[in-house]
């Protein structure tokens, strides 16, 4: 079965396997550990002390502890990334076997929070590596001296001005008119397909 929010995935594995042990925990208990997961996903720490505390009545073994964090982390940022609406979230949650109540808890949080969450993804998206300027040049080739022939071949020298690890480095790439052709394509519909996905403001 496919859900929203996961892309119109599937649900792993190992998410579906978590269900069964969020459903141990109380929805009460569950905002409590949400709002905490939600911290950890925006940059804040996470109290694992009183993580452990909220879930001692449930008798959850370390790893189980680290494994609920992990699935309800992965449960937000998914649903925060694909951009799903809170009425949808429930209906999928309660469909994978997670109690209403609890349901009810964790998408109450997914939707104060949902706008800082999608900014935080969207900015980590571009941390790494970020394009910060591109430069282009267009030559056209009509005769060569080393291939003793005309060539009337156009192509195009793309520059990237690219920030990685705060170091500024310069990328080129050269292609033919028809490989650029190719990627202006693809390009136009790689943004079709985002805004198409963003939700409106």
């Amino acid at each position: 079965m496919k859900f929203r929010f996961c892309g119109d995935l599937d649900c792993p594995d190992w998410v579906l396997a978590e269900i069964a042990t969020l459903s141990r925990i109380s929805s009460v208990k569950m905002k409590l550990m949400g709002n905490q997961v939600v911290n950890g996903i925006l940059g804040n720490s996470i109290d694992y002390e009183n993580i452990n505390k909220l879930t001692a009545d449930a008798k959850l073994e370390k790893g189980d502890v680290k494994a609920t964090i992990a699935a309800i982390s992965f449960i937000l940022t998914s649903s925060a990334k694909h951009g799903i609406d809170e009425e949808s979230l429930s209906n999928e949650l309660q469909q994978l076997g997670l109690p209403k109540e609890s349901t009810a808890a964790l998408c109450r949080i997914f939707s104060v929070k949902f706008s800082l969450l999608q900014e935080k993804l969207k900015n980590d998206s571009f941390k790494l590596t970020e394009v910060k300027k591109i430069d282009w040049q267009v030559d056209h080739i009509l005769y060569s001296s080393f291939l003793k022939s005309d060539v009337n071949n156009p192509s195009v020298k793309l520059s990237f001005e690219v920030k990685e690890n705060d170091e500024m480095t310069l990328q080129s790439i050269n292609m033919s008119s028809s490989k650029f052709q190719t990627l202006l394509h693809e390009l136009k519909q790689a943004c079709a397909i985002m805004e198409e996905t963003t939700p409106s403001s």
